[in-house]
């Protein structure tokens, strides 16, 4: 058994789509509301962590709805098309009230603001869980974190696209009256989410492979960790809810500390150190890169080792670079070199964790659920992302 690359890339399309939003809102929206309206930090702290607040209730909801779904395009295509052409018209409309503000301060711009972010915040979780679910149901359940491996590499292709067009078109000598147009980055960040999705609508026939999937697996029901109740009904035994528990307890800790620095990293680099956004999304490249070159050596570890202990690994990996960096930034005040191969261990170890916690959750369900499943996944993941802007 052996896993097709090629079509598994062109599932991350959606991911990729998803992961170059996601670093763009993460480094720019903490800037347009502390710089542009002024907000303090614990203001716009909360509105960073609206998003992972609305995803408790969007992605378990969207994930479930998408597998009862059944289109001529598949269950997830559908959710993955339309979320994605809501955010795209929304998504232009924020640089469009950030210059209106800064050139006329009004309460009515700060509220359009608001309003368009959430609608936007609303067409982003529609079509996450989906997107997500639809390499497991794509994918054999043993060669999951292999294909986990490529979807995550795609994001981070999406991530680092994002970073070299902030490092080119955001650099702090951009600046005019204190004032920087983000119109140019959210017009090209919206066209690469477009072209993305299209190709991936185009490319991959979710319906047909999907079938093809299941009947695979109904040939190997030693995949299936689920076990039939005296009505005959599919359950999950005792010992596999209890580590299903402890996953994901495990997964909103990693992303509590993970998240912890992501989010207030480019303030931090501008307020400590004196570098723009160009500065600090050098860094996120290097890590980006990191975790690029770390993915498919990561999924072929994984299958060697197993994934529980490569990402036990990996966490202790990823403690012992925050610390190092704690170390670095109290003890100089410039951007160093040591920082820069701290950032890109900090990759790999990322890479370690997240390549294998998401095929660890869905392993445990049926084909039918992988979409409530990567519900539960991101649930978690939410939840701490919600409480770290804030604290």
């Amino acid at each position: 058994m052996k896993l097709n690359t090629k079509r598994t890339m062109l599932v991350g399309l959606a991911f990729l789509s998803i992961c170059i939003f996601w670093q763009m809102y993460d480094s720019v929206m903490t800037l347009i509301l502390t710089d542009t309206f002024h907000l303090n930090e614990t203001i716009a702290g909360a509105v960073m962590a609206a998003d992972n607040v609305l995803a408790l209730f969007l992605l378990p909801l969207f994930g479930a709805l998408s597998d009862k779904t059944n289109t001529r395009i598949g269950r997830r295509m559908p959710y993955i098309i339309g979320g994605t052409a809501a955010a795209v018209a929304l998504m232009n409309l924020l640089p469009v009230l950030d210059n209106a503000y800064a050139a006329s301060p009004s309460p009515l711009i700060l509220g359009l603001f608001i309003a368009v972010l959430a609608l936007l915040l609303v067409a982003m979780g529609v079509y996450r869980s989906p997107a997500v679910a639809l390499m497991p149901d794509v994918t054999p359940k043993p060669l999951r974190s292999r294909g986990n491996a490529v979807i995550n590499l795609m994001g981070a292709v999406g991530g680092i696209l994002y970073l070299a067009l902030a490092a080119v078109l955001c650099h702090a000598s951009r600046k005019v009256a204190g004032h920087v147009d983000y119109q140019p980055l959210f017009i090209i960040v919206s066209l690469i989410m477009a072209v993305s999705v299209l190709v991936l609508a185009l490319t991959v026939k979710e319906k047909r492979l999907s079938e093809e999937n299941r009947a695979l697996e109904k040939q190997h029901p030693d995949w299936n960790l689920a076990a039939k109740d005296e009505s005959g009904n599919e359950v999950l035994p005792k010992e596999v809810k209890r580590s299903l528990t402890f996953l994901l307890a495990s997964i909103s800790l990693w992303f509590i500390a993970y998240n912890g620095v992501t989010t207030w990293f480019t303030k931090y680099i501008e307020q400590v150190m004196g570098e723009g956004l160009g500065g600090a999304s050098t860094c996120l490249l290097v890590a980006t890169a990191g975790a690029i070159c770390s993915y498919i050596p990561i999924g072929a570890l994984a299958a060697k080792i197993g994934r529980k202990r490569t990402i036990q690994l990996g966490v202790a990996l990823l403690t012992l670079c925050f610390l190092l960096g704690f170390v670095l930034t109290c003890t100089s005040s410039v951007i160093t070199p040591v920082m820069y191969v701290v950032f890109a261990l900090v990759g790999l170890a990322w890479a370690a964790i997240n390549v294998n916690s998401l095929p660890m959750v869905v392993e445990m369900c049926r084909g039918s659920d992988i979409g409530r499943f990567t519900g539960y996944y991101y649930t978690f993941s939410m939840v701490a992302q919600g409480v770290t802007p804030i604290a």
